[in-house]
């Protein structure tokens, strides 16, 4: 059985307990991050940090300007991060980001002869991304083996998403059991370059809540007390 494997690895909490499940799933893990002119780039830092610390076998960073775009909250200085919930879509959306990520990991793929993707998406605790959604991980699934040289020659590609039907108090009792080290993460839209959180984006809140319903201690650092 082909037990390679490319994980989008973001450095925040959900994409970090994917990683540990791929790793005790027995996969060999290739980690996969973008630096796409998000303002919280200092989440690269702690995917760079986490890669290291979980033993992958290989980690990459991809370049892309998706600032260029603009249209969210993450690649547009003009656009404020929320700070209170919102109706609908919210401003952090990044237009098509999930779509791209997974193209460039299922490209990897193909070279690695990886047939397994995994991403840290979540139907439950989505805030609304419609790239986070069910339909959509199976459409990709659908599209790579349509679009690929593997999925022509009968190599199944799937697109594994363990997080998509849990909450996130049940992410962080899942990540727990598997022995990850939650302080190394960041999942604010907004930390500073000391990687501080906010405490007050929907990232940060959903967070909070995640680590409160688990029952267990929040190791994330905040900017003030919260």
């Amino acid at each position: 059985m082909n037990k390679k494997a490319v994980v989008l690895l973001s450095g925040g909490l959900d994409s970090t307990t994917v990683l540990a499940k791929a790793i005790a799933d027995g996969y060999e893990v290739y980690a996969l991050s973008f630096d796409y002119g998000q303002r919280h780039d200092v989440e690269l830092e702690a995917a760079r940090r986490i890669a290291t610390a979980m033993g992958v076998k290989a980690h990459k960073v991809i370049p892309m300007d998706l600032r260029s775009l603009g249209g969210s909250a993450l690649t547009d200085d003009n656009i404020d991060v929320p700070t209170t919930e919102t109706d609908g879509i919210p401003a952090t959306y990044v237009p098509a980001r999930n779509t791209v990520f997974l193209s460039i990991a299922l490209g990897w793929a193909e070279v690695l002869e990886a047939q397994t993707l995994f991403i840290g998406v979540s139907a439950v605790d989505y805030s609304g991304y419609p790239d986070c959604r069910p339909e959509f991980i199976s459409a990709f699934e659908r599209l790579a083996n349509l679009a690929t040289r593997m999925g022509v020659e009968g190599q199944v590609i799937t697109v594994q998403a363990p997080l998509l039907n849990l909450t996130k108090a049940a992410t962080v009792n899942l990540g727990l059991s598997l022995g990850v080290d939650y302080s190394m993460t960041i999942s604010c839209y907004q930390a500073n370059v000391a990687g501080e959180a906010c405490g007050l984006c929907d990232s940060c809140r959903l967070r909070k809540i995640g680590f409160e319903q688990a029952g267990v201690a929040d190791p994330t650092r905040y900017v003030a007390a919260q």
